[in-house]
């Protein structure tokens, strides 16, 4: 008798494996900045709030706005410069006593302020590009911690604001690598309550950290309240 009931116990530890994971939001960004700069504000009373799209974080943009504005009325002067040194170009192909020397001079200096143009275009796209960087809005995300204050000069790669996407939910386990394909097809029960849920991601690779095992995922509704720890059961 006390053999069956070893043996039936053996069974049970078998047949269903039990976890205890943390309820995560579905994914975590740690947004850094992609430029140099001084912070000019910070919208720190959304930190702890989910927003629906607001700009979080602004650095200076003064001599970049001036740059940019410099550099587009250059870009507009030399469009005209061009244009009337294509004109006369035009007119030199015309005119015999014009050499094929003056001709090619008139074709080169043309040529030269075109890539004085494209230098220009560039640095335009540039700048347009670095002013975008300089404020970081969030769009339906969860802003869990800001790391910047007004004053602050941040580099690129600086972290400014550590958003969630809460629209889901993860739970993450580890589990055997020698019997992990059987989890796949196990049905889940969260907190001793049967779920249609399955395995999202397992990993096939070993963890680095619990080396025996597998990382594995499992993607679930959106919970009131996260952080909790919820009973993952595989029967």
């Amino acid at each position: 008798m006390k053999i069956l009931n070893l043996i039936f116990a053996i069974s049970v530890v078998l047949n269903a494996s039990e976890y205890y994971a943390k309820i995560e939001p579905l994914q975590t960004y740690n947004i850094k900045s992609a430029v140099n700069g001084k912070v000019v504000y910070v919208n720190d009373k959304l930190e702890g709030q989910s927003t629906n799209s607001d700009i979080i974080v602004k650095l200076d943009s003064k001599i970049d706005k001036a740059d940019l504005k410099y550099t587009k009325s250059k870009i507009q002067t030399l469009n005209k410069i061009i244009s009337i040194e294509k004109k006369t170009f035009s007119k030199f192909k015309k005119i015999r006593s014009k050499s094929q020397l003056d001709k090619d001079n008139q074709n080169i200096k043309i040529l030269n302020l075109q890539n004085q143009l494209n230098d220009l275009i560039f640095k335009q796209t540039t700048l347009e590009d670095r002013l975008n960087n300089k404020i970081q809005s969030v769009k339906n995300k969860y802003i869990s911690a800001i790391s910047v204050k007004v004053g602050d000069w941040v580099n690129a790669g600086t972290l400014l604001f550590t958003t969630n996407d809460l629209s889901k939910a993860k739970l993450t386990i580890y589990v055997p690598i020698d019997s992990a394909s059987e989890y796949t097809q196990k049905d889940i029960y969260l907190n001793g309550i049967k779920t249609q849920y399955k395995i999202s991601k397992l990993f096939k690779v070993a963890d680095a950290k619990h080396l025996s095992s597998y990382k594995c995922e499992i993607i679930i509704n959106a919970p009131k309240s996260f952080s909790k720890l919820m009973k993952i059961e595989f029967k």
